[in-house]
């Protein structure tokens, strides 16, 4: 079980727990319909679970939560129980979400820089939300929060390390014009937990 210097004085209580996880994945699933207005897609696996799904037809909810399923091994092993827990329930919630808000929410095609932009505030926030919380969205998260927690390695720097590479093959499969507004989302997103997800501050717990 991965060991932590300097844990939080406080703990969060269930209900707040609940409260701010319930954000969180609602604020990512109502950043995912703004990427599929702009026919956008991003990094990571949820970027993956979109590139599926586009030329498949396949739920992107359930893509998502399949992906994921591997990295709870790491979880499990290396940050704990309670994390994973909240993680797998996380992941749960905003796959269900992103796969039924379409049916009571219609968001009409957005210019990709405002598609991007919404994106990228939305995911942000509501990832905040749910490391504050000691949850994550799985996949690449995941391991993020391990290397900053072990490493010191800033979560939002690895996440757009992996970004990156994605982005890097994305450039064989669709328009370059696509890939670029992509980009800036996953940018935006991983600007906002680079300068406001501090180890110090908060930090996963088993």
């Amino acid at each position: 079980m991965l060991l932590l210097e300097n844990p939080p004085a406080d703990r969060h209580t269930p209900v707040e727990d609940v409260q701010g996880i319930l954000i969180g994945a609602t604020l990512v699933a109502l950043s995912i319909q703004f990427l599929r207005a702009s026919e956008l897609f991003t990094g990571q696996v949820a970027g993956l679970s979109l590139i599926i799904s586009y030329p498949t037809g396949w739920p992107f909810g359930l893509i998502f939560f399949c992906i994921n399923l591997p990295f709870y091994v790491l979880a499990v092993h290396q940050i704990g129980w309670r994390f994973t827990i909240k993680s797998f329930a996380t992941v749960a919630l905003m796959s269900t979400l992103a796969d039924t808000l379409p049916f009571v929410l219609t968001i009409n095609p957005l210019h990709p820089a405002l598609g991007a932009t919404l994106f990228g505030v939305l995911s942000g926030v509501g990832l905040l939300s749910l490391f504050r919380h000691g949850a994550t969205l799985g996949g690449v998260g995941i391991v993020a929060l391990w290397l900053q927690d072990t490493k010191g390695i800033k979560a939002g720097h690895t996440q757009l390390s992996f970004d990156l590479c994605v982005f890097a093959v994305s450039l064989l499969l669709f328009p370059w014009q696509v890939v670029g507004w992509s980009l800036l989302g996953a940018v935006v997103l991983n600007v906002i937990i680079t300068v406001n997800h501090r180890r110090d501050r908060y930090v996963a717990r088993s």
